[in-house]
Protein backbone atom coordinates (compact mmCIF):
# COMPACT_ATOMS: atom_id res chain seq x y z
CA UNK A 1 0.00 0.00 0.00
CA UNK A 2 1.31 3.35 -0.95
CA UNK A 3 1.28 5.80 1.51
CA UNK A 4 -1.25 9.34 0.19
CA UNK A 5 1.08 12.11 -1.24
CA UNK A 6 1.45 15.16 1.11
CA UNK A 7 1.23 18.81 -0.23
CA UNK A 8 4.60 20.41 0.99
CA UNK A 9 3.95 23.19 3.10
CA UNK A 10 0.51 23.58 3.18
CA UNK A 11 -1.68 22.57 6.26
CA UNK A 12 -5.26 21.26 6.74
CA UNK A 13 -7.75 24.24 6.36
CA UNK A 14 -9.09 22.87 9.61
CA UNK A 15 -6.84 21.15 12.00
CA UNK A 16 -3.78 22.02 10.91
CA UNK A 17 -1.72 18.77 9.93
CA UNK A 18 -0.32 18.32 6.80
CA UNK A 19 -3.07 17.98 4.10
CA UNK A 20 -2.94 15.09 1.32
CA UNK A 21 -3.33 15.65 -1.99
CA UNK A 22 -6.39 13.29 -2.62
CA UNK A 23 -8.19 15.62 0.07
CA UNK A 24 -6.75 19.10 -0.41
CA UNK A 25 -6.66 21.71 1.09
CA UNK A 26 -7.63 19.04 3.79
CA UNK A 27 -5.64 16.09 5.29
CA UNK A 28 -8.80 13.62 5.57
CA UNK A 29 -12.30 13.03 4.30
CA UNK A 30 -13.24 13.33 8.08
CA UNK A 31 -12.02 16.95 7.70
CA UNK A 32 -13.86 17.34 4.63
CA UNK A 33 -16.94 16.15 5.49
CA UNK A 34 -16.35 18.59 8.68
CA UNK A 35 -15.75 21.24 6.84
CA UNK A 36 -19.06 20.32 4.43
CA UNK A 37 -21.07 20.42 6.70
CA UNK A 38 -20.22 23.45 8.43
CA UNK A 39 -21.45 25.09 5.02
CA UNK A 40 -24.57 23.36 4.71
CA UNK A 41 -25.91 23.79 8.59
CA UNK A 42 -25.21 27.26 7.95
CA UNK A 43 -22.01 27.99 10.41
CA UNK A 44 -19.64 29.55 7.35
CA UNK A 45 -22.06 32.03 5.56
CA UNK A 46 -20.75 34.35 2.84
CA UNK A 47 -21.82 37.93 4.05
CA UNK A 48 -24.18 40.18 1.65
CA UNK A 49 -26.37 43.10 1.48
CA UNK A 50 -30.27 41.87 1.16
CA UNK A 51 -31.57 43.70 -1.73
CA UNK A 52 -34.05 46.42 -1.41
CA UNK A 53 -38.09 45.10 -1.42
CA UNK A 54 -39.92 45.99 -4.40
CA UNK A 55 -41.98 48.58 -2.54
CA UNK A 56 -38.62 50.86 -1.60
CA UNK A 57 -37.58 50.77 -4.65
CA UNK A 58 -38.64 54.08 -7.64
CA UNK A 59 -40.59 52.94 -9.71
CA UNK A 60 -40.21 52.84 -13.26
CA UNK A 61 -42.12 54.74 -16.57
CA UNK A 62 -42.36 52.03 -19.35
CA UNK A 63 -41.90 54.80 -21.78
CA UNK A 64 -38.38 55.68 -20.03
CA UNK A 65 -35.82 53.57 -22.35
CA UNK A 66 -32.47 53.73 -21.54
Amino acid sequence: MTSPSIAPEKPCALCGKPAVERFRPFCSKRCADIDLNRWLSGVYAVPAEEAADEEERPAKDEDERP
